[in-house]
């Protein structure tokens, strides 16, 4: 019984129909020597078996219904708590229709907690697989089955919240929610765990999902460890029982930008955008074309392709291995550490300078360097000027800080142009663009440090004016008559822009990058398997530019 109260499957089965769950009982016992099943599940067996399941599951025979499942202590622990934690009765599970292995369900509930109750659905799915060693089919375990949002470890628990609501404002005062920028959902989650206390609300009554990095075990509420803010997700709630007053938590977005960055990040798929002010770091926009999935604008881990190129150019005109209209080798092939490097449909540039090699982004003119650089070079160039890879920016949100690990030989050489172990996401790259325009690294914040004495990363030194000046105008040239030319036409003077493609193994097409600034807006977007960068990602960052003034 899940919390002592009775609940039905609406799946026309009853008792009989447990006699056929997986041709034998809940423990695997053989009967006869019958052959050993193998194959996939048939459609019967597959009806069978997910019906059988969900009505014990829905009856509150838990120990049936984990015996139903290919882990049979991992499912018994998260259904006793579906009742236990997260006080869910009277439970209705109706199957639909199946699609191959796959049963989706409705699952319809009443959640009770301190004399309140109100009702919950919500839809799920589950899957049947044959178990190898006996032929049995058994319902696929995963915690999603119980509750879409769950993931291992996660739990759902009906309680007093752990952090009190909060009323997120942008810039100008206007309330910032899930419905108007659909984007901000895991934004809004984060920074109520983060501010919700201290913006002055109360707590109310929920359910809601607890995830595994952190909480007690009894009520739910967080616990003091430290997660991790490149892989941590925020817990959500599900159902309000009693409402708590919000405190007023001003952020740094603007309106007019964010509700931009949805715009374009809709109109594609798996595209990510972020706009920071260079003046100050203030993140202005932040937007994915999965508003409900990871948030890949602050915690994404991907290859940045070329637009890695403006930090390894930095180092390379800080070295005196570079200058900006002296001649460059730009060869259609470049060797180094055993690989074999070439450019975007082997394209050369005889007796260029490094100008047209930034502009036209030849890899080559990169990987031909490599043999007069450290190991730790470009890793250095990235923490010491531009402040990334160190794991210490503090957004008010959880972020990766970008990654630009020390590697060597043929690695070393590509993380100058942005594969290899290189890991950057658009809020990092914004934030590269936006210290090349303002000459220094201003750690990107969403909450201002003056709310609770936090302290923003730093970088350990600037790089000179005169290298400053020279990244700008590279990036001038390239968005002026180079790769970034069609996306940033008509935006004036005051800018410059770099394009990038990263190719990752078993894509058809490379993940597409754009990183620029214009006045005091750097902006940067990724769209995976969107193509080259001027073609995918120049236009979502054309547009926040232009939406900035």
């Amino acid at each position: 019984m899940l919390g002592g109260v009775a609940a039905v499957v609406v799946c026309g089965v009853g008792a009989a129909a447990f006699a056929f769950s997986g041709g034998g009982d809940p423990d695997g016992a053989s009967v006869d020597e019958k052959p050993v099943a193998s194959g996939p599940p048939t459609p019967a067996e597959v009806r069978t078996t997910a019906r059988a399941f969900l009505a014990a599951w829905a009856g509150g025979d838990v120990a049936r219904a984990a015996a139903l499942t290919d882990d049979r202590a991992a499912a018994r622990k998260a259904l006793t708590s579906y009742g236990k934690d997260g006080h869910l009765t009277r439970t209705t599970l109706t199957p639909g229709k199946r699609s191959g292995a796959g049963v989706p369900f409705a699952a319809a509930a009443t959640v009770s907690y301190g004399g309140k109750s109100k009702p919950f659905s919500y839809e799920s799915e589950l899957t049947v697989v044959r178990r190898k060693s006996d032929g049995k089919t058994l319902v696929g375990w995963r915690p999603s089955v119980v509750h879409p949002e769950l993931k291992d470890g996660d739990r759902l628990v009906t309680g007093e919240a752990g952090d009190p609501p909060i009323k997120a404002v942008d810039r100008d005062g206007a309330e910032l929610t899930t419905a108007k920028y659909p984007s901000l959902g895991t934004v809004l989650d984060g920074l109520r765990e983060k501010y919700g206390k201290k913006a002055g609300g109360r707590a109310g009554v929920e359910l809601r999902v607890v995830r595994a990095d952190g909480g007690d075990e009894k009520s739910g509420a967080r616990s003091a460890k430290k997660k991790d803010d490149a892989e941590s997700v925020p817990d959500k709630t599900l159902l309000t029982l009693a409402p708590g007053t919000p405190g007023t938590l001003r952020t740094t977005f603007s309106g007019s930008l964010q509700a931009a960055a949805e715009r374009e990040t809709a109109k594609r798929q798996r595209a990510s955008v972020v706009v920071v002010k260079p003046s100050t770091g203030e993140i202005l926009a932040a937007a994915n074309s999965n508003p409900g999935g990871f948030n890949t604008a602050f915690q994404g881990s991907i290859a940045p392709g070329s637009t890695m190129k403006v930090i390894s150019s930095s180092m390379l005109l800080e070295k005196k291995l570079a200058g900006v209209d002296k001649k460059h080798p730009c060869p259609k092939y470049e060797t180094y550490g055993g690989w074999k490097f070439q450019n975007d449909d082997k394209f050369q540039i005889k007796g260029g300078t490094f100008r047209a090699s930034f502009a036209r982004s030849c890899n080559t003119a990169f990987i031909s360097q490599a043999k007069k650089l450290e190991n730790d070079s470009l890793t250095k160039q990235a923490q010491e000027v531009f402040g990334l890879g160190r794991d210490n920016w503090s957004i008010g949100v959880p972020s990766f800080d970008g990654a630009v690990p020390v590697q060597s030989d043929a690695q070393m050489a590509a993380s100058l142009i942005g594969q290899g172990g290189v890991r950057m996401n658009p809020l990092n790259m914004a934030s590269v663009a936006a210290t090349v325009k303002s000459g220094t690294f201003r750690q990107p914040y969403l909450v201002s440090p003056d709310l609770d004495d936090r302290t923003l990363a730093t970088a350990s030194r600037r790089m000179s004016g005169a290298t400053a000046s020279a990244l700008r105008d590279l990036m001038h040239y390239t968005a002026v008559a180079g790769t970034a030319v069609e996306p940033m036409a008509g935006l004036g003077s005051d800018m410059g822009a770099k394009t990038g493609s990263a190719e990752v193994d078993g894509q058809k097409k490379p993940n597409g990058w754009f990183t620029a600034y214009r006045g005091d807006l750097a902006s940067a977007a990724v769209v995976q398997e969107g193509g080259h960068g001027g073609d995918s990602a120049g236009p979502v960052v054309r547009a926040m530019l232009r939406a900035g003034g």
